[in-house]
């Protein structure tokens, strides 16, 4: 009886949601990582996780223990919602962790060996990255957008599929 008290308190901790507001208070640390103290308790290096990162990239963002079970300490409802010093902390932390290069122009597709081999330009420079074909590689967001995640797991973006030249498009039709 008492193992299965002890499994409803868990599941109650797991399921309540609790609010970070502007009460809260972020800081970040001279090593660049950020603490939050919330009702008097200090978190060291907290990890800032969107919730809806294509959808809705600034509302619901979760902060988490920095721990190996990443414990959910809170959520913000609104980025907005902070002060301007809070939100400029945690939009660092969140383009350091959705880090997502936009492919401007495709050079070159290659599929060999149940690989894709992408030679691209993207808003932070020339690329070239390889795929999975048997994966989930590509996302489609929308009729025109799509999310690549290459073999390391980096995020790469095509905004607008038909942005891209006619030949840069039936370079990916394999993959719409």
């Amino acid at each position: 009886m008492a193992e299965i008290n002890t499994y409803e308190k868990e599941a109650e901790e797991m399921t309540r949601m609790t609010v970070i507001t502007d009460k809260d208070k972020f800081e970040r640390t001279n090593g660049g990582f950020v603490n939050l103290t919330k009702d008097g308790i200090l978190f060291e290096r907290v990890k800032v996780v969107r919730l809806f990162p294509f959808t809705d990239a600034d509302k619901y963002i979760s902060i988490r223990e920095n721990s190996a079970k990443a414990k959910e300490i809170g959520i913000i409802e609104d980025l907005g919602a902070l002060d301007e010093n809070t939100q400029e902390i945690l939009r660092e932390q969140l383009r350091l962790n959705y880090f997502t290069p936009v492919i401007e122009k495709i050079y070159n597709i290659k599929d060999e060996y149940g690989y894709a081999y992408f030679h691209v330009l993207t808003d932070k420079g020339e690329c070239k990255f390889a795929i999975n074909m048997a994966s989930n590689a590509v996302t489609k967001l929308s009729d025109s957008r799509l999310i690549i995640m290459d073999l390391d797991e980096n995020r790469f973006e095509i905004r607008d599929v038909n942005a891209l030249t006619q030949k840069e498009r039936r370079k990916l039709d394999l993959f719409l």
